[in-house]
């Protein structure tokens, strides 16, 4: 292993939907998207060139079990839907790196995990879409680790506690997501769907904040419990990232990176370190 470095935070983005970074109106969002890509912009100044490699766990990809990426030159994975064919041409040549690939799964085998290998899926949007702006000239490799299919809140913490390690090997650890994700809801234009989306966040912050991480970490594994929390999440795939990077944030607390409004409902990014 080389010398320990300085421990790097680790991050819960929202990373929109679909290929808007490349629409023109941004689903009629244009104001909420712009501060989102100028928020993803400044994001990867912050660690261009300071960082040995990127983990992203992306709500995008759900396996039986945590499935790590080992490819070296990974394909993207247009994984949307009714968009312009240009959008299915995206090109962003980023790289794997297979020794780190063999690293994360020494740590999930070592926590108790049974770790699989994936080496010809690409990476979908959750990835390459905010990554793309952050880092539009991929010169740093790209690890994806798939999250489990049952989503269970506790599974993922844990899985995040077993990568910490990787904060202190320069490896930035993002966590791929949504704090809000209703495809109804962002639709409907309804005062109801943006005052959910405020409860919803306004317990979300509060959680995230708690200088209590145990009592952090058992609040977000009751998260179905929080207000609004089904009518934000009807499915949980885009808040499970979260988990995992409460988990990876080990006694960290955490703090607001990101809040701002997308189609009339509440969107939140964390920073933990």
């Amino acid at each position: 292993m080389e010398q320990k470095r300085d421990k790097l935070p680790v991050f819960y983005i929202p990373h929109g939907g679909g290929p808007w970074h490349v629409m023109g109106d941004a689903f009629g969002g244009a104001v909420g998207y712009a501060r989102l890509k100028n928020y993803l912009v400044d994001f990867g100044n912050q660690f261009n060139k300071k960082i040995k490699a990127i983990l992203v766990i992306s709500a995008h990809w759900e396996e039986v079990f945590p499935t790590v990426y080992f490819g070296s030159n990974p394909p993207l994975l247009y994984d949307y839907y009714g968009f312009p064919e240009s959008t299915y041409h995206l090109s962003w040549s980023a790289f794997g790196n297979p020794g780190l690939a063999e690293r994360i799964e020494y740590l999930l085998k070592t926590s108790g995990f049974t770790a699989k290998r994936e080496y010809k899926r690409g990476f979908d949007h959750g990835t390459f879409v905010p990554l793309m702006l952050a880092f539009p000239k991929p010169e740093i490799p790209v690890i994806q680790l798939s999250l489990v299919k049952t989503l269970d809140p506790e599974t993922h913490i844990n899985l995040g506690k077993a990568l910490e390690p990787l904060r202190n090997e320069g490896v930035l650890i993002i966590g791929s997501g949504m704090s809000y994700h209703n495809m109804r809801g962002f639709m409907s234009g309804e005062t109801r769907t943006s005052e959910n989306s405020e409860k919803f966040d306004n317990w979300l912050a509060k959680t995230v904040l708690s200088t209590d991480i145990q009592e952090r970490n058992t609040a977000l594994m009751n998260w179905q419990k929080a207000p609004s929390a089904l009518e934000c999440h009807p499915r949980s795939e885009h808040l499970v990232p979260l988990f995992v990077i409460a988990g990876a944030a080990g006694d960290d607390t955490g703090l607001i990176d990101y809040a701002g409004t997308l189609l009339g409902v509440k969107i939140s990014g964390y920073k933990f370190g």
